[in-house]
């Protein structure tokens, strides 16, 4: 795609980031509430699967998405994603027995497999080549601004009105974000119309394989999150903290302001040196965590953590799409966000096996994810060769 100057800053831009902020705030105000309304139901012991079914959907459809991504076009695989979000608000009113809502659980993950895989492609469509950092950073600001504002807004909807008016503001969020996509210009050149066949999935279509550094950096770097989605909660109130959410709260906020400079930075000194030094704070902030003996230390160590995944996860997406061929720019999206769950999934099973409710072997499980961590360093530092970028593969 031709582009006429070098800002990142036009119109097309704004509005994929004003969709995915909506995108993102829709099915994430729903996350404090599901529990209890699970529980409601009659379905308490279900609730480690309100997550579990979720990111298994999104996991399944990466390759689809991916494809579709590089067929049908980016907008029509976002507009999909949120389609789904839309459709499911309005769905969970009616459908009120255990394995309904789990039923339905299931179906709202493919909206995040669809929706992200896209819009990564479309922001690397529209920005030039050596903006892409930059423009990774700005939108992931947009996007994780809706995942940390989203539960607020949920759980203020719920406690003025009820659980179903929740799920129908979910619905209107993520409409006002199909509304936009239908103002976004495609940016896939020589699109095709949508066939069953493009469902059809072979070997080739999963895995990107000009993207494997990134991958294995992404994999490796995310099982922590695994780790901290399972365990920080019991951590935190051990160490005295009374909001058990006040972990995430400090992590995001300092995620979000790194994020402004982080994919300059890399756009700039490159990918493979801004990685590093993430990789060296995660390791750093995980140790930290391990060590914590306080309510303060613990806080510390999520910012230190925010900061080390905001400069991560910028720089990491930018530098699949260096690594990517433009005409296989959705399945290299997709295989980034496959590991990205596979590290995840790694790392809450890893800490449920080591935790099994005994507070003592929380340390152990972050030095293990503090090693785990490390572990992406050495291959970047070390294993990896950098090979020189053909001009065709980033124009």
């Amino acid at each position: 795609m031709q582009r006429s100057s070098d800002t990142i800053y036009t119109l097309q831009f704004g509005l994929v980031c004003l969709s995915s902020f909506l995108f993102s705030a829709s099915f994430n105000m729903l996350i404090p509430e599901l529990p209890a309304y699970l529980s409601n139901m009659g379905g308490a012991e279900y609730k480690g699967l309100i997550i579990a079914l979720f990111t298994l959907t999104a996991g399944i459809s990466r390759p689809f998405s991916g494809k579709l991504t590089d067929t049908i076009g980016r907008v029509p695989v976002m507009a999909v994603g949120s389609l789904v979000c839309f459709v499911c608000g309005f769905l969970y009113p009616l459908l009120t027995t255990v394995a309904g809502f789990l039923f339905l659980r299931l179906i709202h993950g493919f909206s995040t497999g669809f929706k992200p895989t896209a819009t990564a492609a479309y922001v690397a469509d529209i920005v030039p080549v050596n903006r892409w950092g930059e423009a990774m950073g700005v939108h992931g600001v947009c996007f994780s601004t809706g995942l940390a504002i989203g539960p607020a807004i949920g759980s203020t909807i719920t406690d003025h009105y009820s659980i179903n008016i929740l799920f129908y503001c979910s619905s209107l969020f993520a409409l006002l974000s199909i509304v936009i996509l239908a103002n976004m210009k495609e940016t896939l050149p020589d699109k095709e119309k949508f066939k069953f066949v493009h469902l059809k999935i072979s070997r080739k279509d999963i895995v990107e394989w000009r993207v494997i550094p990134s991958v294995i950096i992404i994999f490796l770097s995310y099982v922590s999150y695994g780790a901290i989605l399972t365990v920080i909660s019991d951590w935190s109130k051990h160490l005295g903290t009374s909001n058990k959410g006040l972990f995430f709260m400090v992590f995001t906020l300092t995620s979000l302001l790194i994020r402004f400079v982080a994919g300059k930075a890399s756009d700039r000194y490159g990918r493979p040196v801004i990685l590093k030094i993430s990789l060296t704070l995660l390791a750093i902030a995980l140790f930290w965590i391990a060590v914590s003996d306080s309510s303060v230390m613990l806080m510390s160590a999520s910012a230190l953590y925010g900061v080390a995944t905001g400069m991560l996860s910028p720089t990491a997406t930018a530098w699949t799409v260096d690594l990517s061929n433009p005409l296989h720019r959705g399945k290299a999206m997709a295989t980034m966000y496959i590991a990205l769950e596979a590290g995840i999934g790694l790392g809450a099973l890893l800490a449920g096996w080591l935790f099994i409710d005994d507070l003592a072997m929380i340390p152990v499980t972050f030095y293990y994810c503090t090693g785990i961590t490390l572990m992406a360093l050495v291959y970047l530092q070390f294993i990896y060769k950098p090979k020189p970028l053909i001009p065709e593969t980033i124009s």
